[in-house]
């Protein structure tokens, strides 16, 4: 089993930075990627950016080159760099963490853009 536990969510204006934080624990070393999903209200949840354990990374389209993903193998930490916010990024953020066998989800940290 892997537990994931987000931080850094808040309230920010638009153009500003949040830096959203992920640590895994329990079975860490099952872990082959990680990233980051978000879901607003009324909204599906939709990918916002997900690491492998090779370095591939993959953005949405509506986050790239305001977002940067990192992964902390050694502290088993995934980063979420947000940038140039807008109140369209308003959703809860969640992490996520997948093995071989199935995806693992952190509870969601509350990320609020004002205009």
């Amino acid at each position: 089993q892997v537990q994931l536990v987000e931080s850094g969510g808040g309230l920010v204006q638009a153009g500003g930075s949040l830096r959203l934080s992920c640590v895994a624990s329990g079975t860490t070393f099952s872990i082959n990627a990680m990233g980051w999903y978000r879901q607003a209200p009324g909204q599906q949840r939709e990918l916002v950016a997900v690491i492998t354990s090779g370095g591939y990374i993959n953005y949405a389209d509506s986050v790239k080159g305001r977002f940067t993903i990192s992964r902390d193998t050694a502290k088993n930490t995934v980063y979420l760099q947000m940038n140039s916010l807008k109140p369209e990024d308003t959703a809860v953020y969640y992490c996520l963490a997948d093995s071989r066998v199935r995806r693992y989800w952190g509870q969601g940290t509350q990320v609020t853009v004002s205009s």
